[in-house]
């Protein structure tokens, strides 16, 4: 079995549930009491999440990058970046390591293509919703993206950053959510484009498919770990 490297903390929440789903997911490929090889680099949110605010995303890849080396020194034979918006720097930390760096919205793309759809609705934070990094990346595999409104999108934001990375679920921004989901014009599907969501939102929540993207990163990975 290879070693998944991990590089979480952001938040932490969401990293939890990448680790749950790779442990549960070998169990149940290789049965008994196997667990996944796991290298996890958590770093400090908090100082990322200040960089995220003030623009800083240069120094925010450089402290990626350090970590991912550390992750590689670690014996990790490929990595997972645990967060959709800090694949903005997904190039610099690319550049730091020489394990293989799977993509969070390659992983994405192949489930919506598979299921046979091409225009979906993304969810996410405010930084993955508004800037074209995530969404280009998308649409390079054929995808059309569209966006909740401009008042949408800042509630989806606050709920993520004030409740979801807290660990705070409440039924009442499930619902918000589900009324958001619920004015996309044209969407055949939704991904649900920050790793926190999925502590919200589940299939049973959504009558459109929708895809959960630290699931479908983890399934990749244990995919590759186990061959």
């Amino acid at each position: 079995m290879l070693t998944i490297g991990m590089l979480g903390g952001m938040s932490w929440e969401s990293s939890a549930e990448y680790y749950r789903l790779a442990n549960v997911l070998v169990r149940e490929r290789l049965g008994g009491l196997h667990s996944a090889r796991i290298v996890l680099h958590s770093v400090d949110f908090a100082e990322i999440e200040r960089m995220q605010v003030e623009g800083r995303w240069d120094d925010a890849g450089k402290a990626l990058a350090e970590a991912a080396a550390a992750v590689q020194a670690g014996g990790a034979d490929f990595l997972l970046i645990c967060t959709n918006t800090m694949h903005k720097v997904y190039d610099q930390v690319r550049a730091a390591v020489d394990i293989p760096v799977i993509h969070l919205g390659d992983t994405t793309a192949s489930a919506i293509k598979n299921a046979g759809l091409t225009t979906v609705g993304l969810l996410g934070t405010g930084f993955t919703m508004d800037q074209p990094f995530y969404r280009e990346h998308l649409e390079s595999h054929g995808l059309r993206v569209l966006l909740p409104s401009t008042e949408d999108r800042a509630t989806v934001h606050r709920i993520i950053y004030d409740e979801l990375c807290l660990g705070i679920v409440r039924e009442e921004s499930r619902r918000t959510y589900q009324d958001v989901i619920a004015r996309f014009e044209g969407a055949e599907g939704i991904i649900l484009g920050c790793t926190e969501i999925e502590l919200l939102i589940t299939q049973d929540d959504v009558p459109l498919p929708v895809f959960p993207t630290t699931r479908l990163h983890v399934e990749a990975a244990v995919e590759r770990a186990i061959g």
